[in-house]
C-alpha cells in the first residue's frame, strides 16, 4: 500500500519527479565518473571506452531506473521505445531533415561564432573560447583515426550511446514531462535549449539548439524515440565517418562545416523546406491518427 501511494505522489507531483530524476541522475554519474577513471591510464582507447561507459551512466540509466519508479508496467514503451503511430515512412522524413537542415545549421554555427560578450566581459569571453578550444581540440583527437577498428569504437562512443542516451533523456523523460504541462511547442523548445546548454558549448548553442528541436518535432510527430535516435546517430555518425575519409585522404572538405552554403537564397530554401517538412509531417501524423479513431469507431 506505502509503495503504491509513493509511486501515485510521485506521478502526481511535478517537483517530486524533477527531483527524484536528477537525484538519480546525480548518482549514476557520479557511478559513471569513478568507473571511467580506470580506463584513464589505459591509452587512447581506454579513455574513448571510459567515455562511453560514462555517456551510459549519465544518459542512459538514469531514464530507465526513473521510469523504474514512475511505471509498473510497459516502461520502455512510456519512455518512448514505441512503434511509430503514424505510417512507418514518415521516420525518412527525419532522415531527409539531417541533410536538408544542413545549410541552416551552418549558418546558426557562423553566427553563434560571431556573437560577442562585450568589452566588459572581455576575460569571461577569453576563457570561454579558451575551453571550448579544448574541448575542440580533444574532440578533433578523438575522431583522428585512420582505421577500420578505430572508425567503428568512435561510431559507438561516439555517435550511437550519445543518440541513444541523450535521447532517452532529453527527448523521452524531459521532453515528454513538459509536455504534458504546456504547450508542445513551448516543451519542443524547452527541451531542446536545456539540450544544447547541457553540453556547456556557448559558441555551439544555437546550431545545437536547432538539432534539438528537429529531434524534438520528430519525436512528437512521430511518437516514437526511434526516429530521433536514428536522426541523432545519423548527426554524429556523418561527422565521426567524414573525420575518417578524410584522415584517410579518402575526401578533403572542413567536417565542422560540411554542408555550409554562401548563397543567401540556398540557406534561405534549406529553412523553407526544413520547416515544410515539419509542418507537412505534423499535418499527415495527425491526418492518419483522425483515420485511424474514425475507422475505429
Amino acid at each position: 500500500m506505502s509503495n503504491n501511494f509513493f509511486t501515485e505522489n510521485l506521478r502526481q507531483s511535478m517537483g517530486m519527479r524533477v527531483f527524484l530524476f536528477l537525484f538519480i541522475l546525480l548518482i549514476s554519474t557520479l557511478i559513471g565518473i569513478l568507473l571511467t577513471a580506470i580506463f584513464v591510464f589505459a591509452g587512447d582507447i581506454g579513455i574513448k571506452i571510459g567515455q562511453g561507459i560514462n555517456s551510459i551512466f549519465m544518459f542512459i540509466v538514469p531514464p530507465i531506473v526513473y521510469y523504474y519508479f514512475m511505471r509498473k508496467e510497459q516502461r520502455m514503451q512510456e519512455l518512448g521505445f514505441r512503434s511509430l503511430t503514424p505510417p512507418g515512412w514518415l521516420i525518412l522524413i527525419g532522415v531527409a531533415l539531417m541533410f536538408v537542415s544542413l545549410p541552416v545549421t551552418n549558418q546558426l554555427t557562423t553566427w553563434n561564432e560571431g556573437m560577442s560578450f562585450g568589452k566588459s566581459l572581455t576575460r569571461f569571453e577569453e576563457w570561454i573560447k579558451s575551453l571550448e578550444e579544448t574541448a575542440k581540440a580533444a574532440t578533433e583527437k578523438m575522431l583522428n583515426v585512420d582505421t577500420v577498428g578505430g572508425l567503428l569504437l568512435n561510431m559507438v562512443v561516439v555517435a550511437l550511446i550519445p543518440a541513444i542516451g541523450e535521447e532517452m533523456t532529453f527527448r523521452g523523460v524531459l521532453q515528454q514531462s513538459l509536455t504534458r504541462k504546456m504547450n508542445p511547442h513551448v516543451a519542443i523548445l524547452l527541451s531542446a535549449a536545456i539540450f544544447s546548454f547541457i553540453h556547456f558549448q556557448f559558441y555551439g548553442f544555437l546550431p545545437r539548439m536547432f538539432l534539438g528541436v528537429l529531434l524534438g518535432y520528430m519525436f512528437y510527430i512521430t511518437g516514437s524515440l526511434w526516429t530521433s535516435i536514428l536522426m541523432h546517430f545519423l548527426n554524429n555518425g556523418t561527422a565521426v565517418l567524414l573525420y575518417y575519409l578524410n584522415n584517410k585522404g579518402i575526401i578533403n572538405i572542413d567536417v565542422e562545416h560540411f554542408g555550409a552554403m554562401e548563397s543567401v537564397w540556398l540557406i534561405v530554401l534549406s529553412a523553407v523546406l526544413t520547416s515544410g517538412l515539419i509542418v507537412w509531417s505534423w499535418r499527415r501524423a495527425r491526418s492518419f491518427e483522425v483515420n485511424a479513431r474514425l475507422g475505429k469507431s
